[in-house]
């Protein structure tokens, strides 16, 4: 059997080093999101995350889908007809999708810079909405090929949540689709993906119950199966007294109910906690309820995992309420004997844009949604214990489970050590989608998988080349431009720079004749049975030596026209034209310059990746010939008065590429580095301050900051004298005697630093 490392090291390879689309699943508990996050990190491709649902696409790191590609709710028909109204349902066409397409330029930016889309939670994504997304993309990007030549990862197990597609809906939309799930997609019936299966399970270690997870999710669950689950059958079982269980139910307002009354039947005082918010993030995506409602004794879980290097907890993890206060919440594990404090979790709310200087596509936080990552845990659905891991659950089964949703349950448990049926679990209705089931032959084998790495690796290598020379879209936009002016010969400020656009326009003119002819010369050689890839590198080194001083003189051209321009007023649409043109030639720049480092990076037989495509000359680029532009610029016009205003009338120039994301902790203490209070870093990174002091404290812990540079000397001697002889694990007690001489924030910083 393969291992996860081996599979996982192909997807790896197959994003990186092709541009073949991929569908990765795998059993619940192989590692898909792990996997995830290693292609975001690693991949040179520019990047977009994209989910069907608002809490998919957060927990994803990326955006809904609607948001990403301005489409309206409602079914998709695809064709150009006109739309289907009825009092209650709502369809879209293409025509109506192009009629109304009214998406503002960021997102058109990111959706041209493009190059791998991945689509989480995919077994949610309707055959439709993947159409609409496809003729999207298509349209923007201005290219008729499946995704407009993105390539697609989808991540998903089909065997989970599936799409949601109201009956009334169906009716229309079977005339037209075959079934409802992504892979029924005319894009996909048109060009399937390859079919990536992990298949190493880290969840369970139980060989019996693997089996039988297994029998369940291929529909060939045996009599013998259900025999040996059912001797986990426990009509009788008192949750009350079995603490640590969490009931698995299939209906909402059932394990509302049950958590409802657990929370009532404890006595002692209610306590709520309520989020920190900052800038846009909407209600309907809030990760956990908006009001935490907590009483001593409660049984919770964790809804995330421990981002810190001491993983105290995990998705699902269970634990009960030891002390509540209204900044601090301990939680008992007893099986451990270990009890934690739970610090505030924060959510992003990110938007993607394009970095002007690099070209890449970054994220932008758009708001934040700080809260403690736990919720009550005495019962949940099915639906909702997706991706969580549970020790001991009871599965309420006397709802028929409906295809998926016995596989599902079962299979958030380590081991069968820990389940407990109230009912027992019978044959009927337990059995899974039969179009997953036929979808599921289509898995590649080890040896298609491998056969067709080295072919895609091939064809990947000799398209990234042969599009790094091809600049028939440049050279049409500089036509374009040119031809602009002729309408303008009335004295307009923009006529006086024709003759400069006729220029550069010749001058890119001038280099298609040659560049056609080595992309002739790069398809010859990759024609050959063997390719000499050394014999490769020397022809693109000769090529790049060759175009890359006429294609850089024309990015010195646009950015000084740009400069010129930016000073003069009322020709913002001038300006907005050199933009697109300025964009799309420094873009062909970088691309030459990328070229002779994949090839060297194949070459010396290393793995395609950020690091290798991304070098110093690639990512400062642009700034460091703005920065001799601007200079020149000054020498030349020595009489110039600089004016703040005529700078940033048209943009705000950015100065500095974005960096890699960091951790939240680092990030804080780089800014406190630069000398900012704890007030200006919350500011400048839509937080609280409440929130920063929980990262000032520590990095108090940690030793990198010392309390001495946080609080003043006769604040910490006071302190000293109030932590004398206290013992307890829980700060509200000094809290209670002190009142308001300390705030919370100092309590933590201090105890933090008694701790290094």
């Amino acid at each position: 059997m393969q291992t996860i490392s081996e599979v996982a090291a192909y997807t790896l390879q197959f994003v990186n080093q092709t541009h073949r689309s991929i569908f990765l699943t795998g059993k619940a508990g192989t590692g898909k999101t792990t996997l995830l996050r290693e292609i975001i990190q690693t991949t040179h491709k520019n990047t977009v995350v994209v989910a069907p649902t608002g809490i998919a696409a957060l927990n994803a790191g990326g955006v809904t889908i609607h948001s990403m590609f301005q489409l309206p709710f409602g079914g998709f028909i695809p064709d150009n007809s006109a739309p289907h109204f009825s009092e209650n349902i709502k369809f879209e066409t293409k025509a109506t999708l192009r009629r109304h397409l009214k998406m503002s330029g960021l997102k058109k930016s990111v959706i041209r810079n493009m190059e791998l889309l991945i689509i989480d939670e995919v077994s949610m994504l309707r055959a439709d909405l993947l159409d609409a997304m496809d003729f999207m993309m298509q349209t923007v990007r201005r290219k008729s090929t499946p995704f407009g030549g993105v390539q697609v990862l989808f991540i998903g197990d089909l065997l989970q949540l599936p799409p949601v597609i109201r009956d009334e809906e169906w009716r229309t939309l079977k005339t037209y689709y075959k079934g409802k799930f992504f892979f029924h997609s005319h894009v996909i019936q048109q060009n399937p993906p390859l079919y990536i299966e992990l298949s190493k399970i880290f969840r369970q270690t139980d060989n019996a119950f693997i089996s039988i997870l297994n029998n369940l999710r291929n529909n060939q669950i045996s009599a013998i199966d259900i025999q040996n689950l059912n001797q986990y059958v426990k009509p009788d079982f008192d949750l009350k007294t079995n603490k640590g269980y969490i009931t698995l139910t299939t209906h909402n307002a059932k394990a509302d109910a049950m958590n409802a009354q657990a929370l009532e039947d404890l006595e002692g005082k209610l306590v709520t906690y309520k989020p920190e918010i900052v800038g846009d993030f909407p209600d309907k995506i809030y990760p956990v309820e908006e009001h935490l409602k907590l009483k001593v004794g409660a049984q919770v879980m964790f809804v995330k995992n421990d981002l810190s290097f001491d993983k105290k907890y995990f998705n699902g993890k269970i634990g009960f309420i030891q002390s509540l206060s209204s900044q601090e919440i301990l939680i008992h594990f007893p099986e451990e004997n270990k009890t934690i404090e739970v610090e505030r979790y924060e959510w992003q709310n990110i938007r993607y844009k394009v970095d002007e200087n690099t070209k890449e596509i970054e994220e932008e936080v758009s708001g934040t949604f700080v809260h403690y990552p736990i919720k009550l845990a005495w019962a949940i659905t099915v639906h909702k214990s997706q991706g969580l891991t549970f020790d001991k659950a009871a599965l309420d089964v006397s709802q028929v489970f409906l295809p998926g949703q016995a596989y599902v349950a079962l299979s958030r448990l380590r081991s069968l050590n820990g389940l407990i049926l109230l009912s027992p679990l019978r044959m009927n209705g337990i059995s899974n989608d039969q179009d997953v089931m036929d979808y599921s032959l289509n898995k590649a084998s080890e040896e298609v998988l491998e056969h067709s790495l080295q072919l895609e690796t091939r064809n990947f290598i000799q398209n990234f080349l042969n599009s790094s020379f091809d600049w028939s879209d440049l050279a049409q936009e500089w036509r374009n431009h040119k031809f602009s002016y002729d309408a303008k010969g009335d004295g307009s400020e923009k006529s006086k720079h024709a003759v400069w656009a006729r220029k550069q326009s010749e001058a890119i003119e001038s280099l298609l004749d040659p560049s056609r002819k080595f992309i002739l010369q790069l398809n010859k050689l990759f024609s050959q049975e063997s390719v000499d890839l050394n014999h490769v590198l020397e022809r693109i080194e000769a090529a790049v030596n060759y175009f890359l001083l006429p294609m850089d003189n024309l990015v010195f051209e646009i950015l000084w026209k740009m400069e010129e321009v930016k000073r003069i007023k009322k020709v913002k649409a001038f300006y907005e034209e050199l933009v697109v043109l300025e964009e799309m030639q420094i873009k062909s720049v970088l691309r030459l310059m990328k070229a002779k480092l994949l090839i060297e990076t194949v070459v010396n037989g290393e793995t395609i990746s950020k690091e290798r495509l991304f070098s110093d000359e690639v990512k400062y680029y642009k700034i460091n010939k703005l920065k001799i532009i601007q200079e020149e610029f000054k020498a030349v016009n020595i009489t110039l008065i600089e004016d703040e205003a005529d700078l940033e009338r048209y943009t705000k120039t950015k100065t500095h590429p974005k960096e890699p994301k960091k951790p939240t902790v680092q990030e804080t203490y780089e800014l406190w580095l630069e000398k900012n209070t704890i007030k200006e870093i919350a500011t400048i990174r839509k937080l609280t301050s409440q929130t920063i002091g929980t990262h000032i404290a520590k990095l108090i812990e940690s030793g990198t900051i010392a309390i001495t540079a946080v609080l003043p000397e006769d604040k910490i001697l006071e302190l000293e004298k109030a932590f004398r002889g206290y013992k307890e694990e829980t700060l509200n007690g000094l809290k209670e005697q002190y009142g308001e001489k300390f705030t919370w924030d100092e309590l933590k910083m201090f105890k933090a630093s008694l701790n290094i």
